[in-house]
């Protein structure tokens, strides 16, 4: 990874673009640190301490922090996920949409785009109300009225599209992927806070806290050598092209192969399993305590992040979203239909039908064992958490799924561009 940066660094071209993403990176930095007013920074920090394991708790590391102290950028990049998300699906549920996907071509990619920035600002407006209905109602505010609320959730808003812009930017004129580079920016810049939460543990625990640091550095480095593993592994079925002749020449003969890739769906599966499965918990993190006791405590346990139950059904929609992702982004029908189209078959199998259901068969393999892998990197810091009484480890798994992923796609896109210039410098 360090040895590709140098390499691109010594390149005139990447150099420009990775000092123009450094300084977004820094613009998105100082946004946020510029809190909005009207907010008491102290009792939401506090309040939020409480949170860790919900899905607010969530919202605060993919912010960077910035979500439990009400900067700008408190959102992140979260509505634009969110919204490209829905999109996604609306794609496959609309045929308008899907028509446009398929075959509008530039025109038809740029609409799209254009419709999930409107969905973002829309989604950044409910969260941003959200946000201050949740500071209002415990009393977080150090003002309320109609124009505090006005300028908190515009400045929400506002700071969410400019996440979005940045995001854009990156993707325009620095060297891409420019989302997942913020979010990357917004989880790696929680580092300092980690260590100081390491430091207070082991000084509550001692000796036995240095153990259990010492044991959870080993864990995170065993868990990024998996991702590493995984990220690349990838099922390869060979594909042959029958020869046609067109004119005088002979075309096709040649063996190729169609990858599929274990961790299809990357970090989403997690992202969406967690806020689902944490709702209950946030939800009852918002109604008066229970007496000591009564049904009401004993079913607050059962559902609490770090019961079992949760952790059972949090693994199993894991698994489900996974399969939902990997359908949608794997359609084996149609691959089957364009493998026809250009004349090759899968040795063994006619085309048609009988390719489709054994791509099928074989994406189901894949995906089943790809989903495993999510849920146990999941669940795993939440486990060890709970043996050792410590809740900043709940979402763990996931930082460390997003952190290493993006620094593999943001390596395989420097490589990728290097590549392009050697072949421009060559033709020309």
């Amino acid at each position: 990874m360090i040895q590709t940066f140098r390499k691109a660094w010594g390149v005139p071209e990447l150099r420009k673009k990775i000092i123009f993403t450094i300084l977004i990176l820094l613009i998105f930095r100082l946004g946020n640190a510029i809190p909005v007013p009207y907010v008491n920074t102290d009792l939401l920090q506090n309040y939020l301490d409480g949170m860790s394991t919900t899905v607010l708790g969530l919202y605060n590391v993919m912010s960077g922090g910035a979500f439990a102290q009400a900067t700008v950028f408190a959102l992140g990049v979260q509505p634009y996920i969110n919204s490209s998300i829905i999109i996604q699906l609306l794609t496959i549920a609309i045929p308008a949409l899907e028509r446009l996907a398929r075959d509008g071509g530039e025109a038809g990619k740029k609409k799209i785009a254009s419709i999930t920035r409107y969905a973002t600002v829309a989604i950044a407006l409910l969260q941003g109300l959200g946000y201050y209905m949740l500071m209002r109602n415990y009393r977080i505010l150090e003002q309320s009225g109609f124009w505090p609320a006005l300028v908190i959730i515009v400045s929400f808003v506002a700071g969410s599209s400019f996440v979005m812009w940045l995001g854009e930017q990156v993707n325009e004129f620095g060297i891409g992927n420019g989302i997942s580079i913020i979010l990357f920016a917004g989880i790696i810049s929680r580092v300092p806070v980690m260590v100081q939460q390491a430091a207070a543990y082991i000084a509550v625990r001692g000796g036995v806290g240095w153990l259990h640091m010492l044991l959870l550095l080993i864990g995170i480095l065993l868990l990024v050598v998996l991702i590493v593993h995984v990220s690349g592994a990838e099922r390869r079925i060979p594909v042959q092209y029958a020869k046609r002749q067109v004119g005088r020449k002979m075309y096709g003969g040649q063996a190729s192969t169609l990858p599929m890739k274990v961790s299809m769906s990357g970090v989403l599966p997690i992202i969406f399993a967690q806020s689902i499965a944490s709702l209950p918990a946030t939800v009852a993190a918002f109604l008066p305590a229970p007496a000591a006791g009564s049904f009401g405590e004993s079913f607050l346990n059962a559902i609490d992040t770090k019961s079992v139950l949760y952790l059972i059904v949090y693994f199993l929609m894991i698994i489900g979203f996974s399969y939902f992702y990997a359908t949608i982004q794997f359609n084996p029908v149609e691959i089957s239909n364009n493998l026809k189209r250009q004349g090759g078959f899968i040795p063994g199998f006619r085309p048609g039908k009988p390719t489709s259901d054994f791509i099928a068969k074989v994406l189901s393999k894949v995906t089943l064992f790809g989903a495993i892998y999510l849920g146990i990197v999941a669940i795993a810091p939440l486990i060890v958490g709970k043996a050792i009484n410590n809740n900043t480890l709940a979402i763990g798994g996931t930082s460390v799924i997003i952190v290493v992923g993006v620094a593999l796609e943001t390596v395989q896109v420097l490589e990728n561009q290097m590549l392009m210039r050697q072949y421009k410098g060559f033709l020309e």
